[in-house]
């Protein structure tokens, strides 16, 4: 499993998701801060483990969707560690779009 996180999200968010142990890079990260989604979609697929999932037919991309509109990074940090067990099943059983709010 590997993420990405996008530009409206805390670098923050990164830093909790790899101390959980997920490969996960914020857009800072690889510098594309102000890339548009077709740049971050390219990215992504240049890169291998990424076109990996996104090639291989038993594999499909997904997406969390965080609803929480603006919040501080506490608390964003603590409504990922609330739902973590929900989404990290929800990302094994395969669904393809997760909200969380």
């Amino acid at each position: 499993m590997k993420f990405l996180i996008d530009n409206q999200l805390p670098a923050a968010l990164a830093v909790y998701l790899r101390k959980k142990g997920v490969d996960c890079q914020h857009v800072l990260d690889v510098g594309l801060s102000g890339a548009s989604d077709a740049d971050l979609c390219r990215y992504a697929a240049e890169d291998e483990d990424f076109f990996y999932l996104g090639s291989n037919h038993k594999a499909l991309f997904q997406l969390i969707w965080v609803r929480l509109g603006n919040c501080r990074t506490a608390a964003l940090v603590s409504t990922f560690e609330q739902v973590w067990p929900k989404l990290e099943a929800s990302l094994k059983a395969g669904e393809r779009i997760i909200e969380i709010r």
